[in-house]
């Protein structure tokens, strides 16, 4: 449901911008990031009190209940509240899904059951560009959202019957009092005030600008915050302070943000170089992004089954961020007049190298740790990756509107008037241009997007980098006993052959937890 809908709403969003009449433009996909973003810091607390199965439930219930209201908004406001919900259900999802993964799969294992999670993103990807460009082309872009309402319910439904696992036993009352509540109230409003500034700056109010600082640095100062109220106050922490401090898991940790940015940066923007350079229809623009997200799956499953196979998980990072360097740097080549094996070719490559990295990060996060602290560590491992995925979509669209702004053609301004969104709206019009004037538009979107993909280049020089950092770590094999599979006739643990999670632990990590 995620990926049909980020891959299906990024290319149908000029239609629907046009359709509604609207000027917000970036907070269509803000809204959903933010919301995700800020609702991953209480996961790993709301699991542990109230478990897996009804979180996961609500989750879910919440995204359904957003994808109602966009499909039918009047308004880009209504459009952006709904996002925003489907963004807490989304990010939410998400997380619980990572850790029940972690709670069923030992370790070494995991990378084959990532990969079948990888086959049904893949599905989800070329299926979701098509079935929103059609649904664009036919101005019935609402059912983008309402096709999520059946595929929500049928959720809940597997959810329900299926997941049998084990459910915590304490007291409501002292496990609500377990949780980091003032950690999460800095955490939570830094992250959405940040989010807010980066999202206003360039494009609403100048950078420079009191409506732009003003948000950043209260943020910054939240975050601030919540690092000393997690060392030097709170009991049970929402990161535990060894999270950070071992330099495999930090540099897992690392390399998951910096993926997040590049990721979604090409999966935002390469349909706008499809729609706005090639004239790509909606539908069309989905099929030319085919190339990226049919590689991504495979290569994910190979890193998968090579860690299982070999043990290691090192090179493969190495591996996936060099290709994610050769693949935008190629990306920067492209022009207006590319041809179409240039485009597709160079996809293919950077699909590659986000595959790889998408499921290679995990292991070194989790590798030096205790299982018993999964939810935690996942909990802060898929808030990092969505809080890069926002800064993304921001920092690709900052860049985007900031150049085409500047440089927009005198027979163009007009149309665009003085709110900078506005130019987005112009690409459903940029085939009924005239000759030149069209040609120039063209290529003054490629000339933005290579800036765009020249800034992932030296982020993806900085991912590479972490990995400098990374050591191999032995994998163990052992599973938390609290979490596991509940047994139909005893209601106990049922993992036969695997041991505890206390099996092996490192004395000086499983002390501090303890």
């Amino acid at each position: 449901m995620f990926s049909i809908l980020q891959t299906a709403v990024s290319t149908a969003l000029p239609t629907i911008v046009q359709h509604l009449h609207g000027s917000q433009f970036i907070w269509v996909g803000s809204a959903y990031a933010i919301a995700s973003t800020a609702i991953l810091p209480t996961v790993g607390g709301l699991v542990t009190i109230f478990g897996r199965k009804p979180i996961l439930i609500c989750f879910i219930s919440s995204f359904a209940i957003g994808s109602a209201i966009c499909g039918t908004a009047q308004s880009m406001t209504m459009l952006i509240a709904g996002r925003a919900i489907q963004g807490m259900g989304g990010g939410g999802c998400i997380a619980v899904t990572e850790i029940i993964y972690a709670d069923l799969v030992p370790l070494p294992e995991r990378g084959k059951f990532q990969g079948i999670t990888a086959l049904v993103w893949a599905l989800a990807c070329g299926v979701g560009p098509p079935v929103g460009g059609a649904l664009a082309n036919s101005d019935a872009w609402r059912w983008i959202f309402y096709l999520n309402l059946p595929l929500c319910g049928l959720a809940i439904l597997l959810v329900t019957v299926f997941l049998t696992v084990n459910a915590p036993r304490e007291g409501f009352k002292e496990k609500i009092a377990r949780m980091d509540w003032i950690g999460l109230f800095f955490i939570i409003t830094g992250t959405v005030s940040i989010m807010i500034g980066l999202t206003w700056g360039g494009i609403q109010f100048p950078w420079t600008s009191f409506q732009v600082l003003v948000p950043i640095c209260v943020g910054t100062a939240g975050v601030i915050c919540f690092v000393f109220v997690e060392i030097f106050w709170a009991t049970d922490a929402t990161v535990p302070s060894f999270l950070l401090s071992n330099r495999t898991i930090l540099s897992g940790y690392l390399g998951t943000f910096f993926h997040g940015i590049v990721s979604m940066a090409v999966i935002f923007y390469l349909p706008i170089y499809f729609q706005a350079c090639k004239l790509a229809s909606p539908i069309r623009s989905g099929i030319d992004l085919f190339g990226l997200a049919l590689t991504i799956a495979p290569f994910a499953i190979f890193t998968g089954l090579s860690v299982e196979i070999f043990k290691r998980y090192r090179p493969q990072n190495y591996a996936g961020w060099v290709l994610n360097i050769v693949g935008f740097a190629l990306l920067s080549t492209l022009s207006a007049d590319s041809a179409k094996a240039k485009y597709i070719g160079y996809q293919i490559i950077l699909g590659v190298g986000l595959g790889i990295t998408w499921i290679g990060t995990q292991f070194p996060i989790l590798a030096p740790l205790p299982y018993s602290n999964n939810a935690h560590a996942l909990a802060l491992f898929t808030f990092l990756r969505c809080f890069a995925q926002s800064w993304g979509a921001v920092i690709g669209g900052a860049i985007l509107q900031n150049h085409l702004s500047t440089r927009l053609p005198p027979g163009l301004q007009d149309a665009a008037g003085t709110n900078p969104e506005l130019i987005y709206a112009l690409i459903p019009e940029i085939r009924r241009l005239s000759g030149r004037l069209q040609f120039d538009t063209r290529q003054l979107f490629a000339e933005g997007l290579v800036t765009v993909w020249r800034v992932m280049i030296g982020l993806s020089v900085v991912g590479l980098l972490t990995c400098t950092i990374m050591q191999e770590v032995p994998m163990r094999t052992a599973l938390d006993e609290a979490w596991g599979l509940k047994d139909e006739k005893t209601g106990d643990l049922e993992l036969p052959g695997v041991g505890c999670a206390c099996d092996g632990e490192p004395a000086d990590i499983t002390a501090r937890h303890d």
